[in-house]
């Protein structure tokens, strides 16, 4: 027979990492029961014959109603290993979603999932490119939804919960994903330009936590008491350090053009480089590339021609090339293109995928060392080259 002494010696290091490992989940978010009766409600009576009803935590209330409020987005995508999902949230009880401007919207209708598993066709009925930011309309009424009205920014040490689609876990009724984090730190994009690839140049919050995942792009982030704070943005990756920036936009850069897109009165932000006196850095035709004419919203970026003894030309670029992504990101148009040329650094490479035929061709260009400088006046025309 065992000694009490030998069984201690057994059982006390089982029990003291059980104990460890109680506490780590519940720093780090995990909803764990909690028997302290000021936290729980009273319990309600089960009818004779019923087990009963389970009760549940003041976090756990607040998690199931927030996932409530969290759609999952499928649309374009499966294209050089673009995922096809996002995330979103109800803000109007007549199914208007918030979510982030990506390349998953990218068709005439997505599919919008709810908590219940039941599905919507929606459409985009607003954006905002600069800001990440699109809204989508699903026919469905008495939807649960975010007070925007209700909405704050934690400060830097507060702890905080993301709600997202994150590599698509859930597909139909499933709960989507919970992570728990800190607010590292508010900063702003700007100081990043030419780094990260974003058109948003704003405020953001800075999490401890890895939040931004494929698929979580349009997620959540609220406060531990169920406030919303802001809205996860897309994955942006350092191209120095390689590295990547888990972040969301603060709601108070939102709630407006949110509220104005529901109303019908919003007005998109003019792009920057359409401003008098603003020039883009690079254009088309300073890599050697002639496109076809602009001539509807969404032209297709394809190659008319190219300059001969051009960079593009060294590259293996030929006419009727439809230009897909530049530096990953993808280019839905002709408009698009020239935004991105638009934002290179002297200097570095310019990566291109196009297609050709039924192939996708990868090339690669070196971008010039001097950058357009910026026009004089800010009614001097457009140069000629500007237009292609």
């Amino acid at each position: 027979m065992m000694s009490a002494a030998f069984c201690r010696s057994l059982l006390f290091p089982r029990l003291f990492r059980a104990a460890c490992w109680l506490a780590v989940l519940g720093g780090c978010g995990v909803v764990v029961a909690d028997a302290r009766a000021q936290n729980a409600p009273a319990p309600e009576e089960a009818t004779p014959g019923e087990a009963a009803p389970p009760t549940l935590t003041r976090a756990q209330r607040m998690i199931e109603q927030t996932s409530r409020r969290v759609v999952k987005i499928f649309g374009a995508g499966r294209m050089k290993n673009l995922f096809a999902y996002s995330s979103g949230f109800v803000v109007s009880p007549q199914g208007h979603i918030a979510t982030v401007w990506s390349h998953v919207l990218d068709e005439q209708e997505v599919t919008v999932v709810l908590h219940d598993g039941r599905r919507f066709a929606g459409k985009v009925v607003g954006a905002e490119p600069q800001l990440d930011l699109a809204l989508l309309k699903i026919d469905a009424d008495d939807l649960p939804f975010f007070d925007l009205g209700e909405s704050r920014t934690p400060p830097v040490g507060a702890r905080v919960l993301s709600f997202s689609n994150m590599f698509k876990v859930a597909t139909g009724d499933e709960p989507v994903s919970v992570m728990h984090g800190v607010i590292a730190s508010q900063t702003r994009l700007t100081a990043r330009r030419g780094v990260f690839e974003s058109a948003y140049n704003g405020p953001v919050l800075v999490i401890d936590a890895i939040t931004n995942n494929p698929g979580s792009g349009g997620g959540v982030v609220v406060t531990r008491e169920g406030d919303l704070a802001g809205m996860i943005g897309k994955e942006l990756r350092n191209a120095q350090s390689n590295t990547w920036m888990n972040y969301a936009i603060p709601l108070s850069e939102l709630r407006q053009p949110i509220e104005d897109m529901i109303s019908g009165k919003f007005t998109p932000k003019s792009n920057p480089l359409d401003q008098p006196g603003q020039s883009p850095r690079f254009l088309p035709i300073d890599f050697g590339l002639v496109l076809v004419p602009d001539v509807i919203f969404r032209t297709p970026a394809f190659i008319d021609t190219v300059v001969s003894g051009s960079s593009a030309a060294d590259a293996g670029l030929q006419a009727n090339d439809l230009v897909l992504f530049v530096n990953d990101q993808l280019i839905q148009s002709i408009r698009m293109l020239k935004e991105e040329l638009a934002r290179l650094e002297p200097g570095e490479t310019l990566r291109l995928v196009v297609r050709r035929d039924n192939a996708l061709v990868p090339v690669e260009l070196p971008i010039p060392n001097q950058a357009r400088p910026p026009r004089k006046r800010a009614g001097d025309a457009p140069e000629a080259e500007e237009d292609r």
